[in-house]
């Protein structure tokens, strides 16, 4: 029998369906793909805006009440060009194609996989401000598990479509937890991904190695916000992504990481829909590393989500309570100082998006390659062989961006590392 010759789009697809299964975080999230691009390629720094569905405010009574409509989209910027190079010959390509892809697709594959989800996990807990724990006692209960449950509940999460990625140490005490529990039989089928679990209290649960650790800020003394007018105050619809506090009073050269989460007395969080207050503290998320260098000096500090507090704007996430104003309110760190936390991530599938777009397609030049799309994952193989050292590399290549999306959708567990 004749063999079969692989071919660039059989190859192409059976690297995109590798590359699918070894990313559990990636698998998870929204994920977009933009076809725009299909006929002359897309460039380095391309922006795709992501659309938003609009909020209102109620009215009650009967007199009309009509309140501007305020579109939200989120800017995400495709300049990510990572790919894999390797070298295979054209006896290789009469192979299997199982063989060839045990022996050259999966190991290129899972280094892929492992920088891209590893990048865009490092941005994922950095916009995450809902958390569970970060005290001295870290173990991943199930109590805990389902804390970070209950907030993105809070959020309004659909309670579907929710993953949970966790750190080898928090499967160990997850498993622990939750082994006297009824294990449904379809979830048998679904462990054809990498670091599968199982479902479990409402989560599709993976073990994932790449989740990065944190280490939080030295911020001590007595930090206090300063300025009456931070954040939106505006009571007509209105929406930022972020909001930069100024902060003064900390001891002197402390800092702040970014992914530390704060909360600043005074400023609670409202039910997404009525506004009413929740009676705990807003948390927000350090956006980048601060310094502050004096105590009498105030130092900017970006975090995330927007502080917006203005009654009757439909975006209102958070409400003045007990304090006059935003001035010289105590600004508090969540976790212990310089310390070293593991994290669990916990979201729902729209917390975040992960967005390809087409690289162009080479083979119209003459190279030995194709271009596909799986999953709103778009990659590109091309071959060709190189006369001057007499071999045949081949490179594979994917563009992508990553962003959040609903944040508040999502949730992290911390816990010490010196507790393990």
């Amino acid at each position: 029998m004749a063999n079969t010759i692989l071919t660039p789009t059989m190859i192409t697809r059976e690297a995109l369906r590798v590359l699918h299964q070894q990313s559990n975080f990636i698998g998870g999230v929204n994920r977009q793909y933009d076809d725009r691009f299909a006929q002359s390629g897309a460039k380095i720094g391309t922006s795709l805006n992501v659309r938003m569905p609009s909020k209102y405010s109620v009215r009650t009574g009967a007199t009309l009440s009509a309140e501007e409509h305020f579109e939200r989209s989120t800017p995400l910027t495709v300049s990510s060009q990572y790919g894999v190079d390797v070298s295979f010959t054209s006896v290789e390509l009469t192979m299997e194609l199982d063989d060839f892809s045990d022996r050259i697709l999966k190991p290129a594959m899972a280094q892929l996989a492992a920088k891209i989800e590893g990048d865009a996990l490092a941005v994922a807990y950095k916009r995450t401000f809902n958390y569970s724990n970060a005290s001295t006692d870290g173990l991943l209960t199930y109590k805990r598990f389902q804390q970070n449950g209950a907030n993105i509940t809070k959020e309004l999460g659909p309670t579907s479509d929710r993953t949970a990625c966790l750190t080898p140490d928090s499967v160990v005490e997850f498993n622990d937890a939750v082994k006297g529990l009824y294990q449904a039989s379809e979830n048998i089928r679904k462990q054809y991904r990498e670091g599968s679990i199982g479902r479990t209290g409402g989560f599709d649960v993976y073990e994932n190695t790449l989740l990065p650790s944190h280490t939080t800020g030295s911020l001590a003394g007595s930090p206090l916000t300063n300025g009456t007018t931070l954040g939106t105050a505006t009571t007509a619809n209105s929406w930022v992504s972020q909001t930069d506090l100024s902060v003064d009073g900390a001891t002197s050269t402390t800092t702040l990481k970014a992914g530390d989460i704060i909360t600043i007395a005074g400023v609670y969080g409202v039910h997404p829909e009525t506004k009413v207050n929740k009676g705990v503290l807003q948390t927000f998320v350090v956006q980048s590393d601060v310094t502050l260098t004096t105590a009498a000096n105030a130092y900017t500090v970006t975090v995330k989500p927007g502080m917006m507090y203005g009654s009757g704007n439909a975006y209102q996430n958070c409400v003045l309570s007990g304090v006059a104003n935003t001035d010289g309110n105590a600004v508090s760190r969540i976790g212990a100082a310089s310390s070293a936390f593991n994290q669990d991530l916990f979201f729902h599938k729209d917390a975040f998006v992960f967005a390809s777009a087409d690289l162009e397609d080479v083979s119209k030049y003459g190279a030995w390659g194709a271009r596909a799309e799986q999953d709103g994952i778009s990659m590109r193989v091309a071959r060709q062989y190189a006369i001057s050292s007499d071999t045949i590399p081949c490179r594979i290549d994917v563009l992508w961006g990553f962003a959040e999306l609903y944040p508040e959708l999502a949730s992290v567990h911390r816990y010490e590392q010196d507790l393990l």
